[in-house]
């Protein structure tokens, strides 16, 4: 079975959509995918000069959206959108800079109608760079704008 595009689950577009393509994709429960940084993103430029630093809630954000992917494939949650509702727990251990890739990993732990509540983390080279849990509200995709 070949997995969809982000993009065609995801209403993120560039230059704000961070997930390059699915790993795996279990609709409801759980998720990978990849981020490859070119390092061409205008965030490199003045984080830092010198020293091009991928900003970890831009790494955060990346974990999120391969989580709304695992909730969005979710036939119940069709035309809806998840909204970040908080974060915890946020660890940083590895420096991500230009020309890597991330393998992003979220797993939803509680899903209902109104909300939910996820784990995930980026791996650089296998290693854990970023972990995180995720809470999330559920709107209607057209109220959302």
């Amino acid at each position: 079975m070949s997995l969809p595009r982000p993009e065609d689950i995801l209403p993120h577009r560039a230059p704000f959509l961070f997930v390059d393509e699915l790993t795996e994709l279990v609709p409801g429960e759980r998720v990978a995918g990849v981020w490859t940084l070119t390092g061409d993103e205008a965030f490199f430029a003045g984080h830092f000069p010198g020293r091009p630093t991928l900003p970890g809630v831009l790494i955060c954000e990346a974990i999120a959206q391969v989580g709304a992917i695992a909730v969005l494939s979710d036939k119940r949650y069709e035309g809806k959108l998840p909204l970040f509702g908080g974060l915890d727990g946020a660890r940083f251990r590895r420096q991500v800079g230009p020309g890597d890739t991330l393998e992003l990993e979220a797993e939803m732990t509680r899903l209902s109608a109104r909300g939910g509540k996820g784990t995930g983390r980026a791996l650089l080279n296998g290693d854990e760079a970023v972990s995180c849990d995720l809470m999330f509200v559920i709107v209607d995709a057209d109220a959302a704008a």
